[in-house]
C-alpha cells in the first residue's frame, strides 16, 4: 500500500464519522429546516423580486418574508381557534335546546325517513332500554365525554406546546437564513458534487421540478377539494360553513380520510337533524365529487410534471406519509424521482456504454 493510500482511508474514514456525529447533532432540526426549504423553494422567485424593491438589501427581504411567514401561520390559527371555541359553544347550546324542544321524542320518526335502514334505527331507538329519559341522560352523558375528551387533548396539547412553538420558531430561523444565504450554500454543495456537470445540472433540474409540482398539487388540490366542499355546505344550510371549508382545506393533504373527516360528520350531522336528503346529497357530493377529486387531480398535477407512473407516485405519498409524517407527502415523491433520475443517468453512463464494450 503506497503512501496516499493510507491517508485517503483515514481522511474519508474521518470524514464518514464526523458526518455521522453531525447527522446525530442536526436531527432534532430536520423537520423544522425541511419545512423551511420547501417554503423558500416555492416562494424564492418572490425573494428575488422583493430585494430589487429594496434596493438589494437581501436581510430586509428575507426579514419581511419571515415575518409574512410568522402572519400567515399565526394569525389564521388564532383566528380559527377562537371561532371553533365560539361555534363549539353554539353547538352546544343547540344541543340543549333540541333536547328541551323534544328533539328526542321526535328521533324515532326521524331515523325512520333514512334511506334502507330507516325502520331498523327507529326499532333500534324505539327499543324498550331507550326510554326518553335515558335517552335524554346517554346524549347528555355523551356530550359530558366528549367535552372531557376535548379537555384531555388540549390537555396533551398544552403539554406539547414548548416542543411546537420551539420548532415553529426554528424553522422561522432556517427560513431567514435560507432566504439570506441559501444559494451560497447551494452552490458550494453543487461545487463538491463529484459528478460531471451535465449530471448535476440534470439532478438540480429534476429536484426542482419535482419539489414545485409537489408543492403545487398538494396546494391547488386541497383549495379545489376545500372549496368544492364548501359550496355544499353552504347550499345545504350546514351551520359554520367557512370553519368547515378551513378545516378540510387544511385536512384535505391527508391520504387517509382527508376532506371526509369534515364531510363525513357533517352527512351524520344532517341525518342526526332529520334532513336526510340533505343528508344523502352531501354524502353523494363528498364521495363522488370532492373526494374523487384527489384521485385524479392530485395525480396529474404532480405526474404531468415529474412524470412518475401513478402506481409508484401514490405508493411514494403513502409510504413517505408513513415514515416520516406530513413532510413524507413531499419527500416521498422527490426521493422517487431523484432515483428515477439516477437511473436513467446510470443507463446512459454504464448501461449504454456496457452494451458498446
Amino acid at each position: 500500500m503506497t503512501r496516499p493510500q493510507p491517508f485517503t482511508v483515514v481522511f474519508f474514514g474521518l470524514l464518514l464519522f464526523l458526518l455521522y456525529q453531525i447527522a446525530l447533532v442536526f436531527q432534532p432540526f430536520l423537520f423544522p429546516v425541511l419545512w423551511a426549504a420547501l417554503l423558500v423553494h416555492a416562494t424564492f422567485p418572490l425573494h428575488g423580486r422583493l430585494t430589487k424593491l429594496c434596493g438589494g438589501r437581501d436581510t430586509l427581504s428575507a426579514t419581511i418574508l419571515t415575518v409574512g411567514a410568522f402572519a400567515v401561520v399565526v394569525v389564521p390559527l388564532v383566528v380559527i381557534g377562537i371561532l371553533l371555541v365560539r361555534e363549539t359553544r353554539d353547538a352546544e347550546q343547540a344541543i340543549r335546546g333540541w333536547i328541551a324542544a323534544g328533539g328526542l321524542a321526535r328521533l324515532p320518526e326521524q331515523a325512520a325517513a333514512v334511506p334502507l335502514i330507516g325502520e331498523w334505527l327507529r326499532t333500534l331507538i324505539s327499543g324498550d332500554s331507550l326510554r326518553a329519559m335515558s335517552m335524554e341522560q346517554s346524549v347528555m352523558a355523551g356530550a359530558g365525554l366528549l367535552s372531557q375528551f376535548f379537555v384531555d387533548q388540549m390537555g396533551g396539547l398544552l403539554k406539547n406546546t414548548l416542543l411546537l412553538v420551539t420548532d415553529f420558531f426554528i424553522m422561522l430561523l432556517a427560513l431567514f437564513f435560507l432566504y439570506k444565504e441559501g444559494r451560497e450554500w447551494i452552490g458550494v454543495l453543487y461545487e463538491l458534487m463529484p459528478m460531471d456537470e451535465s449530471h448535476k445540472r440534470k439532478i438540480g433540474a429534476r429536484l426542482d421540478q419535482t419539489v414545485r409540482a409537489v408543492i403545487k398539487g398538494m396546494l391547488v388540490t386541497a383549495m379545489v377539494q376545500g372549496l368544492l366542499a364548501g359550496l355544499a355546505y353552504m347550499a345545504l344550510g350546514v351551520p359554520f360553513p367557512i370553519v368547515l371549508t378551513a378545516v378540510t382545506i387544511i385536512l384535505a393533504p391527508i391520504p387517509f380520510g382527508g376532506t371526509a373527516l369534515v364531510w363525513g360528520p357533517v352527512v351524520l350531522y344532517l341525518f342526526w337533524v332529520g334532513l336526510s336528503w340533505k343528508a344523502l346529497v352531501m354524502l353523494a357530493w363528498g364521495v363522488g365529487v370532492v373526494s374523487t377529486v384527489d384521485q385524479f387531480l392530485r395525480p396529474w398535477l404532480i405526474g404531468k410534471d415529474v412524470q412518475i407512473p401513478v402506481l409508484f407516485l401514490v405508493f411514494s405519498v403513502l409510504g413517505g406519509l408513513a415514515l416520516y409524517g406530513l413532510i413524507g407527502l413531499f419527500i416521498g415523491p422527490v426521493l422517487v424521482s431523484l432515483f428515477m433520475t439516477a437511473l436513467q443517468i446510470y443507463r446512459e453512463e454504464y448501461h449504454s456504454g456496457a452494451h458498446r464494450a
